[in-house]
């Protein structure tokens, strides 16, 4: 094997380094053991090399923009290249804005705020929460919640005929037109046909915005190769937890919309009127959007991410997560009363996000149980993506249901769901462990007894 070879298949088993990999948590049954976070679709750990680079910073600390001073100018120069260094991950086109918010959810309705009136939105009822929900708050415009598509080819079908329809019923008076879309799914990881889906919304002179939460972790985004007009995502999901967002994109909407928040940074003049009142001049950049003092750490946090992210190889990260999904999925094959969710079948692509229910499981108790036992983090209930979950669980669409609540005793079925989900820092061992401990609870019980308490499933300690 030449040096080459060989340095490539290291760091495709090498998991990056990130906090927490040493940190011990006690199990019930006595004793500890190293915590194995399985839960980076929730909130991924920071990377050694962010925490690293932010304390490096740290000292230096000091206000953005309009300061004389040299922390202050200092602090200015790292936000606006951590803004370069983003819109350089993000393959942004020239005219493209980085808008820094503070997380996904933030971005969508920073967007939603933005629309011009009377914008036609057009949502696949598969998306999470931050993506299905921003759209409906804002008065005059219109929602087509489009249903759940059982492959690819169907998403990009549907999106066609609902976006055909739209056009023969408004003719020449329709208006500007949304596609919000998910680069990978929170729920299943599965990869969805986004350059197909730009291609049909811009065909019908709709605009699209890729919620790439999950998928900026986990793939390259390329807003000029996806020909998507916006991207989303959060820092917390991409290894730099420090309460910071992007929004990506095409900069006319951003340009034109009032101010998503009204406040200093935005105004580049301000004077009182004869009549009392206040004029304003806003900015026409991304300081139009960030008012107030930016989350100079967060931005920092997010670029030192993606800079991360970027020199260790996505090619090299892609391989290996494929790695462990294929160990996740094949233990779990392994196991009869197991059944994995998924829309687009077992060979669809995907991220290593994986939910799943167990036949004669509370999935809220198996939860616990893996945690209280095994020492292993994972998510259960409905990931604010109710009417998928429960699609895939075969209830209703709307049928009522809480996040993280039991809605059962320990051991009786609900229509919620398990989610194991890792990454680049993840270690096989974690995943070993998670499979092994699926097989055994599922053999042999939980060993502890586990109550609910205040919606959620604990172990009881009498």
């Amino acid at each position: 094997m030449s040096a080459t070879a060989a340095a490539t298949t290291t760091a495709t088993h090498t998991p990056l380094p990130v906090l927490g990999r040493d940190v011990l948590v006690p199990l019930v049954t006595g004793g500890e053991v190293d915590y194995a976070a399985l839960d980076y679709a929730a909130s991924a750990p920071a990377l050694q090399r962010v925490w690293d680079d932010i304390a490096a910073y740290a000292p230096y600390y000091g206000s953005v923009h309009r300061g004389a001073g040299y922390l202050s100018q200092l602090s200015t120069d790292l936000f606006e290249n951590s803004r370069k260094e983003v819109a350089a991950f993000l393959g942004c086109r020239p005219d493209d804005q980085v808008v820094f918010t503070r997380a996904t959810t933030d971005s969508l309705n920073l967007l939603a705020a933005a629309l011009p009136q009377g914008t036609r939105v057009f949502v696949f009822e598969t998306e999470h929460h931050a993506s299905l929900l921003p759209w409906q708050q804002r008065e005059g415009i219109e929602v087509g919640c489009l249903s759940a598509p059982r492959s690819p080819r169907q998403a990009v079908e549907t999106l066609e005929r609902a976006l055909a329809a739209w056009r023969a019923e408004a003719g020449t008076d329709a208006g500007a037109a949304l596609v919000c879309v998910t680069g990978a799914s929170n729920v299943t990881g599965e990869l969805w046909p986004v350059r197909e889906l730009a291609e049909v919304a811009h065909a019908h002179g709709a605009r699209i915005v890729l919620d790439a939460a999950q998928l900026a972790p986990h793939h390259p985004v390329d807003i000029a190769a996806l020909d998507v007009d916006w991207v989303a995502f959060s820092g917390h999901k991409l290894y730099a937890p420090f309460g910071a967002g992007v929004l990506a994109g095409r900069a006319d909407w951003l340009r034109e919309a009032r101010p998503y928040l009204a406040g200093g940074g935005a105004s580049r003049k301000v004077a009182r009127r004869d009549d009392g009142g206040v004029e304003v001049e806003w900015h026409t950049t991304e300081a139009r959007h960030e008012a107030g003092s930016p989350n100079v750490i967060g931005a920092y946090a997010i670029a030192s991410a993606c800079k991360a992210l970027t020199e260790a190889g996505f090619e090299s990260l892609v391989a290996r997560e494929r790695r462990l999904i294929a160990k996740v999925r094949e233990g779990l094959a392994e196991v009869d009363e197991v059944r994995v969710l998924s829309l687009f079948g077992d060979d669809a692509p995907r991220v290593g996000v994986i939910s799943f229910v167990v036949e004669g499981w509370n999935s809220s108790h198996f939860a616990a149980a893996l945690s209280a036992e095994y020492g292993i983090g994972v998510r259960d209930g409905l990931f604010c993506a109710h009417p998928l979950v429960r699609t895939l669980l075969g209830g209703e669409p709307g049928e009522a249901g809480e996040c993280g609540a039991p809605e059962a005793a320990p051991g009786e079925r609900s229509l919620n769901a398990i989610r194991v989900s890792f990454g680049a820092g993840t270690p096989d061992e974690h995943v070993e462990r998670f499979v092994g401990a699926v097989k055994e609870l599922v053999r042999d019980g939980a060993k502890w007894s586990y109550r609910t308490e205040d919606g959620r499933c604990v172990p009881d300690r009498g």
